[in-house]
């Protein structure tokens, strides 16, 4: 939980410094998420996936999860909780006996 503050914290300080917030409402959130999603796969566009860039990897995956972790913020959603909630229902929805090794949707196991 630290890290997430300490990470929540400095994007919002970041964010603030440069009066940013007002950019910073959930749909467009989202919608930078989805951006910066798309730059991440078009780094792998027609390459294989050894062939991609690491450290560009590395930059869009920072901007999607600090998109990201602002856009919790904005819902007063603790990030750690979230997660662990969505592995949990997972969890259920692809128990390991049937899961295990598929890559099946859940519905199809």
């Amino acid at each position: 939980m630290k890290d997430i503050d300490e990470i929540t914290n400095a994007l919002l300080e970041f964010r603030n410094e440069r009066d940013w917030e007002q950019f910073h409402n959930p749909k467009d959130l989202a919608i930078a998420i989805n951006v910066e999603a798309a730059e991440l796969l078009e780094l792998f566009l027609w390459k294989n996936a050894e062939e991609a860039n690491a450290k560009k990897v590395k930059e869009e995956l920072a901007d999607i999860f600090s998109y990201a972790f602002l856009l919790a913020e904005k819902y007063n959603l603790n990030v750690r909780e979230i997660v662990l909630e969505k592995i949990k229902k997972n969890g259920e929805k692809y128990p390991v006996d049937k899961a295990k090794g598929s890559a099946k949707k859940y519905n199809e196991l």
